[in-house]
């Protein structure tokens, strides 16, 4: 993993520091520099069995939190080895691990690139519901201004995409223009 994250961090320019944690858990973690989202870092934790990964979201909802536990639930339908959830002190969380037996590099790129693009489409989503509406509801997108900045009228932005192995290893790219 130490020589596959190196190897990352070389080809990706996203990719802003990689390091490993000293302490009783065998842990890395992935910093990554995004166009919605200033930073993302996604910790990697090796335990007996499986490979743990998460990166934190946004803090605990101060105004409609039902409304937004509500909507990670139904995103958890469409995400494919990653979960939303709710950690420490209430703040969101998107979590997987996969078995030992299934880690290679294509699966790690693949892990990495997942929790990156859909932390980058929630921020987006986010910055598209509080630039229609002032206060985000449960008929859109409840992340609104709960922790993501608003971006100028009319910018446009680029968005990575997972690819099909994620955006290590063959990013896409999609222009999308943000409305005040």
């Amino acid at each position: 993993i130490d020589e596959w994250l190196a190897t990352m961090r070389g080809t990706n320019s996203a990719i802003v520091a990689v390091d490993r944690a000293e302490g009783d858990e065998i842990r890395w973690y992935v910093r990554m520099r995004g166009e919605e989202k200033e930073f993302t870092t996604i910790w990697l934790t090796l335990g007996q069995r499986t490979l743990r990964y998460e990166t934190y979201v946004m803090p605990a909802p101060e105004e409609n939190p039902g409304a937004l536990y509500e909507s990670v639930l139904r995103r958890n339908e469409k995400l494919v080895g990653a979960h939303f959830s709710i950690g420490v002190e209430d703040a969101v969380f998107l979590r997987g691990e996969i078995p030992l037996s299934a880690v290679t590099e294509r699966e790690v790129d693949r892990v990495i690139g997942t929790l990156f693009s859909t932390v980058a489409k929630a921020a987006l989503q986010s910055r598209a519901q509080t630039s229609t509406t002032p206060h985000a509801t449960a008929a859109g997108s409840p992340l609104g201004s709960l922790y993501f900045g608003k971006r100028r009228a009319g910018s446009v932005t680029k968005v990575q995409l997972a690819g099909r192995w994620g955006v290590l290893a063959g990013a896409k790219a999609a222009a999308v223009t943000v409305s005040a």
